[in-house]
């Protein structure tokens, strides 16, 4: 069972928005991860301490959430709100709580544009308001070449479901979530894929790159943001151990390699990511598939 908590702030001002995920706001409208993935970026942080823990539900957020989202209105402050940042929003709690569909109804309210990043089917039930946001929110003055208000990207390590099982233990199946893609883009939503991480010598690998790119283009992404993977920590919880356990469970023969390529470093060489760029740009030349959320 979920922990029922307060939260004085919903609403997080980002200080630069990125160029892939197009963050000025960012909400957690959950505390913890059911999807248990060894690679999250937030292992080995002070922001991975609820991993450990049992979720947490934020049981005031929409009270918060409104005065913060009237405030900014007032002051003509919309702009794209990134649900979520550190889990996410459609969590298998999600389908009793409602919670996200509740932070969904106020920011259509408030006419702010929303950024969905998830691994879950489950935000094919919100597509009613997702595509309401679409049509009224109100963009940025210096984002007014976007011609979408809501985008909707889904989370791939891998699309091998063994594969999946053996790093995102608690995570929806790939196809599930390559299927919900499809039925976004069917509906006119501007969807796409965020690829990372992607597994040194196991999924980002030419082949498995091909595969991956090619089913992505078929299912309707609009956009692939390719990227390895950082490990963190030392502790047996933390991200670095915990990916070192499972390369040494099932890939024994690719534990040196990993050993060697994160020895001095938490994220992957120079030489390493220059070649992972370079192949992942080839597949994206192939299928159209550009590395930042197109305007059209």
């Amino acid at each position: 069972m979920p922990r029922y908590i307060t939260v004085t702030s919903l609403l997080n001002k980002t200080k630069k928005r990125d160029h892939w995920f197009l963050d000025d706001y960012t909400i957690n409208p959950y505390s913890g991860c059911a999807f248990n993935c060894l690679y999250c970026y937030i292992r080995g942080s002070k922001y991975g301490i609820n991993l450990a823990e049992k979720l947490s539900v934020k049981e005031n957020a929409l009270a918060i959430l409104r005065r913060q989202l009237a405030a900014r209105a007032r002051k003509q402050q919309q702009g794209v709100v990134v649900l979520s940042s550190v889990t996410d929003a459609y969590l298998p709690l999600e389908e009793k709580e409602m919670l996200t569909r509740g932070i969904l109804e106020l920011l259509l309210e408030y006419r702010f544009p929303v950024h969905i990043i998830t691994k879950s089917p489950l935000v094919l039930r919100d597509l009613d308001l997702l595509q309401r946001i679409n049509e009224n929110a109100l963009l940025p003055p210096d984002m007014a070449e976007y011609r979408h208000k809501a985008f909707i990207t889904f989370s791939f390590s891998t699309i091998d479901p063994v594969t999946c099982k053996q790093f995102e233990p608690g995570a929806p199946d790939p196809a599930e979530r390559l299927l919900a893609m499809k039925a976004c883009a069917t509906a006119g939503m501007m969807t796409g894929v965020s690829l990372m991480p992607l597994l040194p010598f196991i999924t980002d690998v030419p082949e498995q790159l091909a595969r991956m790119y090619a089913a992505f283009h078929e299912h309707g992404a609009r956009y692939v943001f390719p990227a390895s993977i950082t490990l963190w920590g030392d502790t047996a919880a933390d991200s670095k151990q915990l990916i070192l356990q499972a390369i040494q469970q099932y890939y024994p023969q690719l534990l040196d390699s990993y050993q060697r390529l994160f020895a001095n470093s938490a994220g992957v060489p120079a030489a390493y990511h220059a070649a992972l760029q370079e192949a992942a740009a080839r597949e994206a030349a192939r299928y159209g598939l550009p590395a930042r959320i197109p305007f059209e």
